[in-house]
């Protein structure tokens, strides 16, 4: 079975792209990191950032994006600037409020990302939904936001479960990657800790990574993203221990 390689969601180094673009991925490139997600482009074109990316052999492990930029006029100029990246999978990193306060609200979610899906279908580009916490907290005529979500859109539709969010949530990463099965096509591996939220480094919290990779391993899991904060660490020390502790649990 191929090696799922592991790229880097760059939300985590924020500060360090808005600063500097091409010193943070060379850094982000020099620790290891096969690819980067992006969390924002940092007003740089598709055409510098591809030309970066290629230059230091880093890979597309995906990009974050606002519903907005995946509706009308924006859908083509967003496909546009994707495939010059070489990036197929563009995912909805969350929605306003008033996409969250009902069933029907997220229904009407559901709908989009379903139209969307079935025109990137065929330019093999997908869309998704990244999960905070907020949908595992609430429900709506009994079914949790996460399914509604995973029930109500095609399969196509990654359901890309941030594992550490969902925990913080309430919600159990293994039962949830075995109860839609083959819909994380690209994960956020992201620990927690009740006790120390917000200060770990990923391989200090509480996951069950064993059962996690077990599950993407099986279940056609194409990237994984590293996305960890730490308060007790600077982020790129952050990110880069995260990758040298997820390399030690094979």
């Amino acid at each position: 079975m191929p090696k799922i390689p592991v790229a880097l969601q760059l939300y985590s180094v924020r500060n360090e792209m808005a600063e500097d673009v091409p010193g943070t991925l060379k850094a982000v490139a020099q620790m290891g990191y096969e690819g980067v997600d992006f969390a924002g482009y940092h007003d740089t074109s598709a055409q510098d950032l591809r030309a970066m990316l290629d230059d230091l052999g880093l890979r597309m492990g995906g990009t974050h994006l606002q519903l907005d930029a995946l509706l009308g006029d924006e859908l083509q100029r967003t496909i546009e600037f994707e495939q010059i990246l070489g990036n197929p999978y563009l995912v909805v990193a969350s929605v306003p409020e008033a996409r969250r306060e009902s069933r029907d609200a997220w229904l009407e979610t559901c709908e989009l990302l379903n139209s969307v899906a079935e025109t990137l279908g065929p330019l093999g580009m997908y869309t998704g939904y990244h999960n905070h916490g907020w949908e595992f907290q609430q429900q709506f005529d009994g079914d949790y936001a996460w399914d509604i979500v995973a029930q109500n859109t095609v399969d196509d539709v990654i359901m890309q479960l941030d594992t550490g969010n969902a925990m913080s949530g309430g919600g159990d990463p293994v039962e949830l990657l075995e109860r839609y099965p083959g819909r994380a096509r690209t994960v956020h591996l992201k620990d927690w800790s009740a006790d120390k939220p917000g200060q770990i480094v990923l391989g200090e919290g509480d996951s069950d990574w064993d059962g996690i990779f077990a599950l993407c391993e099986s279940g056609g899991t194409e990237w994984y993203i590293i996305e960890q904060g730490s308060k007790n660490h600077a982020p790129l020390e952050c990110v880069a221990l995260s990758l040298e502790n997820l390399r030690e649990m094979g």
